[in-house]
């Protein structure tokens, strides 16, 4: 699908819930993909893009950032605690929150910098074993947590079971941001973006269907 496709197809799915497609951000999850297919996407004038590591994003982005000055990078896939300095320095957003050390140790680098990405604590709605993520039993816990440590918790983050159907757990993410206070909710991809922004959704991250297969 086109850049333009995605954008109307999240449009549309935005109107049919009532919503303002206004409030749902577009996150180009360009991991792992060449730079001949990300340089079309930003010439297109899109300028929010997830990566997972945070090694490739610095590679990348640092060149290509300063040619498409307001590029807003988002590292969303899981975050090394001796990898956090060089996160926070390059994210505009961290949707991989995820664990009481990782929060003691953004919480430290926030009070070195004066300032920190935007948080968003993952999720494990289905407490896949293999998956990373906070257990749903534990995530009010685990946001108060964060408040205490004065960290800029804005919202919650999930990727549903492959094998189960999404709506439940986007649900599930939706009444536990709700009942937190929190008002961000990053979840849906390229295979259920529009049932996520039917439910909330704030932030999707869209990969394949932008940039193709990953090689």
């Amino acid at each position: 699908m086109s850049l333009d496709r995605i954008r109307s197809s999240i449009d549309t799915a935005a109107s049919a819930a009532g919503r303002d497609p206004g409030e749902v951000t577009l996150i180009a999850v360009s991991k792992m993909q060449p730079e001949d297919r990300v340089l079309p996407v930003l010439e297109a004038g899109h300028r929010v893009f997830g990566e997972n590591r945070v090694q490739e994003a610095q590679t990348r982005w640092g060149s290509l950032a300063p040619r498409f000055p307001g590029v807003e990078l988002h590292v969303i896939g899981p975050l090394q605690t001796n990898k956090a300095r060089a996160a926070v320095e390059i994210a505009h957003a961290i949707h991989s929150l995820d664990r009481p050390r990782l929060a003691e140790t953004l919480a430290r680098l926030a009070q070195e910098r004066g300032a920190c990405p935007k948080l968003y604590v993952q999720v494990n709605t289905g407490a896949e074993p293999q998956k990373a993520g906070v257990l749903p039993d534990e995530a009010d816990r685990f946001v108060a947590r964060c408040h205490e440590l004065d960290l800029p918790v804005v919202g919650l983050m999930c990727i549903p079971p492959a094998e189960e159907e999404p709506g439940p757990h986007f649900d599930m993410l939706r009444e536990m941001a709700a009942r937190n206070g929190l008002a961000g909710l990053s979840m849906g991809m390229s295979g259920d973006f529009e049932a996520a922004i039917a439910r909330g959704a704030t932030h999707v991250r869209v990969g394949s269907a932008i940039f193709g297969a990953r090689d």
